[in-house]
């Protein structure tokens, strides 16, 4: 079937001058001049018979046509993308790029990933941690991994891993501030994650004592500093089970109380359309479920 379709450079420089909101920055990402970028974006609207920007001096901005044309543009250079790197990983070797919350896969997915390499001994296996929303205008991995049960639009993706938290604290603090029920509290730090905001007003919410002020606060801008914190004494963080059960297990937090537990967000894994169906991207996934069905 003849295709009847526009250069192919034109549409690359379109899709960045549309991501980054400007010619120079796209030129810069394309590694070519300004001046290359502003005459593929014209030959392009010229093919199409459309402008695809509207021009306000040096600045530029996505027309009403422009903003119809780009998502389609951008799942067709990601289907495009996501297929030369399956058939060069074929060449090389296979390799997942895994983008995962720093907390899950340090408390979680690292200590598990044994497992699935034994599983899969020819897979290299690259981890990326970030707590930033996905989309199809970053989506520089094979797998995401993110809290919550979002429908992210150009993707796939299901939880596997539901998450429960109780207060947890260092043993040596347990003995010397003795937490017998939720007043107790109100001896201690509180420890907060910025990313997991309304935690401890939920607990205390559940647990009968919603007012209750605590001895002082301390607030971390990563949950996993906040978890940090409590194996060093600093404070009660709420802990999430099962993701801190090694620390449970080796004693360096204990959690006083034996509820309530609150069921939270949990995980869910998240693939881009141009690699559902992938075998490995498949079978990377079923891993996740089966591990986080143990639980």
């Amino acid at each position: 079937m003849n295709r009847r379709l526009p250069p192919l450079n034109a549409l690359k420089a379109f899709e960045a001058a549309a991501r980054h909101g400007n010619f120079s920055a796209a030129a810069s990402a394309l590694y070519v001049t300004h001046g290359a970028i502003s005459r593929q974006i014209q030959q392009l609207e010229q093919w199409l018979g459309v402008e695809l920007f509207e021009r306000h001096g040096r600045r530029v901005r996505l027309s009403v046509a422009g903003q119809s044309y780009l998502p389609a543009i951008q799942a067709a250079l990601d289907s495009i993308a996501a297929a030369t790197e399956k058939l060069t990983a074929r060449k090389q070797g296979r390799r997942l790029n895994i983008n995962v919350t720093p907390t899950l896969a340090m408390h979680w997915l690292l200590p598990r990933l044994t497992r699935f390499q034994l599983r899969y001994p020819g897979v290299e296996l690259r981890l990326a941690t970030s707590d930033a929303s996905i989309n199809n205008q970053n989506a520089d991995f094979d797998i995401a991994i993110r809290r919550g049960k979002d429908h992210w639009h150009g993707f796939v993706s299901h939880a596997f891993l539901t998450e429960r938290e109780i207060p947890v604290c260092s043993p040596a603090l347990l003995q010397r501030l003795p937490i017998r029920q939720p007043a107790d509290l109100a001896a201690h730090t509180l420890l907060h994650a910025e990313t997991r905001p309304v935690a401890w007003a939920r607990w205390l919410a559940a647990a009968g004592v919603p007012a209750l002020q605590s001895a002082a606060d301390q607030h971390f801008d990563h949950y996993y500093l906040a978890l940090q914190a409590a194996v060093d004494g600093l404070g009660v963080t709420l802990g999430a089970l099962p993701v801190i059960e090694s620390e449970l297990a080796s004693g360096k937090l204990v959690a006083p109380l034996t509820g309530p537990e609150i069921t939270v967000r949990g995980y869910s894994w998240a693939v881009p359309q141009a690699l559902v169906g992938d075998e490995l991207v498949t079978a990377f996934c079923r891993w996740l479920e089966e591990e986080g069905s143990q639980h």
